[in-house]
């Protein structure tokens, strides 16, 4: 079973459902059997920069979306032995993905499930070229 979790820093507009299902389809169809879980969040501008210039370094950008293996996030954490699958976890910078789907014309559920989708991608070992 893969459990998804969704964390919204506001309560941003957005079906936690919708996107759960989403993305538990996506990774079913991309191989995932095992009991895995995966951790999603929305966020505004500023935690989003405050996450950027804490595990990258960078204070000067806001990026759309973010994805961190659970080994970046929790180097020294020992997890007990267990048959989990732990992907990460995919942040989504809220606003701009509302503007972002503004300028495309899109639905605001559509562009932040790209991005969730895009961020799953890295957490599966898929890389910009």
């Amino acid at each position: 079973m893969i459990k998804i979790y969704v964390k919204k820093q506001n309560s941003y507009p957005i079906s936690a459902v919708n996107i759960k299902k989403r993305l538990n389809n996506y990774l079913k169809k991309r191989g995932i059997v095992s009991d895995s879980i995966c951790y999603i969040a929305l966020v505004g501008e500023k935690m989003m920069k405050k996450i950027e210039k804490k595990y990258l370094k960078e204070s000067n950008s806001v990026h759309p979306v973010l994805s961190f293996t659970e080994q970046e996030v929790t180097e020294k954490f020992v997890y007990p032995n267990s048959n989990v699958i732990r992907l990460g976890e995919i942040v989504v910078c809220y606003p701009l993905a509302f503007k972002q789907a503004k300028e495309q014309n899109r639905l605001i559920e559509d562009k932040v499930y790209e991005l969730v989708e895009h961020g799953a991608k890295h957490l599966l070992g898929e890389h910009h070229h």
